[in-house]
C-alpha cells in the first residue's frame, strides 16, 4: 500500500489544521493506521493511532483532547484533526500503516511495528 499525507501548513498558536492520509494500492480497511511526528533534532514520536474499524483510538498524552483521528474506509483515508495547536506541535507529520491488527499501547506506539509510511507533511505552529 502507498500512503500520501497532506494538509500540513503554517498556523498560529491556538489554530487548527486537518491532515489526511490517503492510501492506494490495497484495501485500507484492514490496516492499523498511526500518525507520528518528528521535530528537528528529535526522534520520531507517536501521536495517535486508529484500529481497523475505528473502534479503538490511541493518543499520546500531549495531544489528548486536542487531536482527533478518524477514518473513512470507503475513501481509503485516515484523518487527523488538530485543534488548539501549540508551537511544540511543530514537526513533520507522518502517517503509517500496518496489516496487523495492532492492539495495545506498546504496539500501536512503536514505529517499528508499521510496515508502510507516507512521505510526511510539515506542520508549523507560530507563537
Amino acid at each position: 500500500v502507498q500512503l500520501q499525507a497532506s494538509g500540513g501548513g503554517l498556523v498560529q498558536a491556538g489554530g487548527s489544521l486537518g491532515l489526511s492520509c490517503a492510501a492506494s494500492g490495497r484495501t485500507f480497511s484492514r490496516y492499523t493506521v498511526g500518525w507520528f511526528r518528528q521535530a528537528p533534532g528529535k526522534e520520531r514520536e507517536f501521536v495517535t493511532a486508529i484500529s481497523w474499524t475505528g473502534g479503538n483510538e490511541y493518543y499520546t498524552g500531549s495531544v489528548k483532547a486536542r487531536f482527533t483521528i478518524s477514518r473513512d474506509n470507503a475513501k481509503n483515508t485516515v484523518y487527523l484533526q488538530m485543534n488548539s495547536l501549540k508551537p511544540e506541535d511543530t514537526a513533520v507529520y507522518y502517517c503509517a500503516a500496518d496489516q496487523d491488527q495492532l492492539t495495545g499501547w506498546g504496539s500501536v506506539s512503536s514505529p517499528g511495528r508499521y510496515g508502510y509510511w507516507g512521505q510526511g507533511t510539515q506542520v508549523t505552529v507560530s507563537s
